[in-house]
């Protein structure tokens, strides 16, 4: 008689399940859900380090990086869940082999979005200050709706003009 020997594989990961543990216990649960601890770990910091340093009237800012925060752990949450599960289904690998690596380097970041960054640090920087007030900031938010959208109309162009 012949036994089957069945092999276990560990359980795919469910990104519903990672996105309302992140969305419901947004201190680091979906990271622990994916095993990854360490990164559990520095979710729970940074979420104390956001909720105590709330003020109680003025600066928007930490609230408005709380809530970034809150919104970005649900996201990772999922997406790290995807690629677990990716990792684990036969065919569907993510990691590519070293002679793919070499052959192109990788594209990282974008230099709009840094600009974009580093322009708000800067305006937030002066901000703190009293260099400039808040209601100056206030006034001028809706330039930043004007140039992401001009980003995306330039992606956009620019892929267009790619495929032709």
């Amino acid at each position: 008689m012949e036994e089957k020997i069945n092999i276990h594989r560990k359980p795919p990961k469910s990104p519903a399940a990672a996105g309302i543990l992140s969305a419901i216990f947004p201190f680091g649960i979906g990271a622990f859900y994916n095993g990854e601890y360490a990164k559990g770990v520095i979710y729970l910091f940074v979420f104390a380090l956001l909720v105590s340093a709330q003020p109680h009237r003025g600066q928007p800012f930490l609230g408005l990086m709380l809530a970034g925060f809150y919104f970005y752990q649900i996201i990772d949450s999922i997406n790290v869940a995807k690629a677990i599960n990716r990792k684990t289904v036969p065919g569907k690998e993510d990691i590519a082999s070293p002679a793919e690596d070499l052959s192109q380097p990788l594209k990282s970041g974008s230099v709009f979005w840094g600009i974009v960054l580093v322009a708000l640090g800067v305006v937030f920087l002066l901000a703190n200050f009293d260099i400039i007030s808040y209601g100056t900031l206030w006034d001028l938010w809706p330039a930043a709706i004007i140039l992401v959208g001009l980003k995306l109309l330039v992606d956009y162009a620019m892929t267009a003009r790619r495929e032709k």
